[in-house]
């Protein structure tokens, strides 16, 4: 499986401010799956049953973040996308927190402040959309600056 996050990961990290509640280290997370589940890129993995909260999900009864952590335990794996999900989040996820954080924490302090509602996301999903329907395929890896 090939693990494309993990809120454990940001719990642990230096720049995870002091006091912010943990569920913020999901938020991030969160707003890709809820529009993976919107667009109808989330998949199906055995014996497990997301029905019902993905019908939430698409209610606006939960949000992403709470999905991700209720139902996936902090993780996020390309395994839970279907096909075509699996094969953008894999293609783009690693430069997924630049246009989050270009669209949602200006004057914030971090990354981990964005607060986790339907406007942030639907400001989010834009950006997504824009992205999966225009692919820009990198000649190098982004952080290659040579």
């Amino acid at each position: 499986m090939t693990k494309l996050d993990d809120a454990s990961w940001h719990l642990g990290s230096d720049d995870f401010p002091e006091g912010a509640p943990e569920e913020n280290s999901a938020t991030h997370m969160g707003m890709f799956v809820a529009w993976a589940v919107d667009n109808d890129l989330w998949g199906q993995v055995p014996g497990v049953d997301w029905a019902v909260s993905v019908a939430q999900v698409r209610s606006r009864k939960i949000t992403g973040r709470t999905f991700v952590l209720e139902e996936c335990d902090g993780k996020l794996f390309s395994e839970m996308f279907n096909e075509r999900g699996a094969a953008f989040a894999e293609s783009y996820y690693d430069r997924y927190l630049m246009g989050y954080q270009c669209t949602l924490t200006k004057g914030l302090a971090s990354d981990y402040l964005v607060a986790d509602t339907w406007e942030n996301y639907e400001r989010m999903a834009g950006v997504l959309t824009a992205r999966y329907e225009n692919p820009k395929p990198l000649t190098k890896p982004w952080w290659k600056f040579w």
